[in-house]
C-alpha cells in the first residue's frame, strides 16, 4: 500500500515527503557509487516526491556527466537524500529515495520490505550480484 513518508537530512536543512509502497520492494546495488555509499533506496515517480524545505541547500552530483542520473545531497551537512534521473531501460523518470533518510518509517516496515539486488558493477541491472553479504 502506498504511504506518504517524510524525510530529511541530518541537520534538518532539507525536508521532503514521498509517496511510496515499500512492499513493492527496495533496491540495493553493487556499482561503485552504491558500494561506497551503502546505498539502499525505494523508488518513487517524480510526481510522488516533494521537497518541502531547504531547496536552496540541495546539491547535485552527476558521476556520468551525462545528466541521466544525479545524486542529490544537502550542501550543509552532506547527507545524500535521493537520486533522480531518466533512464528508459529502467522505466523512465524516477526518484530513488535513500531509505536511511526516511524519518517516520518503522523498523517492522523496513524488515518486511523486499530487497531487489542489481549487479550494476557489471551493467547487469536485471540480475543480483553473486555476493551481497558485504553490501
Amino acid at each position: 500500500m502506498r504511504k506518504t513518508y517524510h524525510g530529511s537530512c541530518h541537520c534538518g536543512a532539507i525536508a521532503f515527503e514521498t509517496d511510496i509502497d515499500l512492499s513493492e520492494g527496495t533496491n540495493r546495488c553493487n556499482c561503485t557509487f552504491c558500494r561506497k555509499t551503502r546505498n539502499w533506496t525505494a523508488a518513487a515517480t517524480p510526481d510522488a516526491f516533494r521537497i518541502t524545505r531547504g531547496h536552496k541547500w540541495l546539491r547535485r552530483y552527476d558521476a556520468s556527466g551525462q545528466s541521466i542520473n544525479a545524486h542529490c545531497f544537502c550542501g550543509k551537512c552532506g547527507v545524500r537524500l535521493f537520486s533522480e534521473g531518466d533512464i528508459p531501460e529502467l522505466g523512465g523518470a524516477y526518484v530513488a529515495v535513500a531509505i536511511a533518510t526516511l524519518d517516520d518509517v518503522d523498523d517492522e516496515a523496513l524488515s518486511e520490505a523486499p530487497v531487489n539486488w542489481m549487479d550494476g558493477l557489471n551493467d547487469n541491472w536485471w540480475e543480483a550480484p553473486t555476493q551481497t553479504r558485504h553490501l
